[in-house]
């Protein structure tokens, strides 16, 4: 069966449900962070990364602006305020013919959101270890 990866996507993050990621991700999808140099293989590593992620950056000011999409992949600009700064970021997103995230890669920028995205999610992570 198939699902429709960019509908349920958005509807997570409406919802503010990182519970319902697991549902989502293929077995052997990979996570590109944009601070840490290795991709994370494996569903449980890439759920750990985007479980801190919708803590840390998806409140009140998250919107997506625009977005790329193809069959089977997906690039979503985002904006979100964090702490008084503005991130501006890209969601790259690739699935499987079942609607199964295969890949899902995060760019962001300024280095001044990205250093501030890395301690606050430094801290979420350490506390869940």
């Amino acid at each position: 069966m198939t699902i429709n990866t960019l509908e349920i996507w958005h509807q997570l993050i409406k919802e503010r449900n990182s519970k319902g990621l697991e549902a989502l991700m293929a077995k052997d999808v990979t996570f590109y962070s944009p601070v840490v140099y290795k991709p994370q293989q494996g569903k449980a590593l890439t759920l750990m990364y985007l479980t801190a992620a919708f803590n840390v950056l998806i409140n009140d000011s998250f919107r997506y602006e625009k977005e790329i999409v193809g069959n089977q992949q997906a690039a979503l600009e985002f904006q979100v305020e964090i702490d008084g700064i503005t991130l501006n970021g890209v969601d790259i997103i690739s699935w499987n013919d079942q609607g199964k995230i295969i890949e899902f890669k995060v760019m962001i920028r300024p280095l001044k959101g990205i250093n501030l995205l890395h301690k606050k999610m430094a801290e979420i992570l350490a506390a869940k270890q």
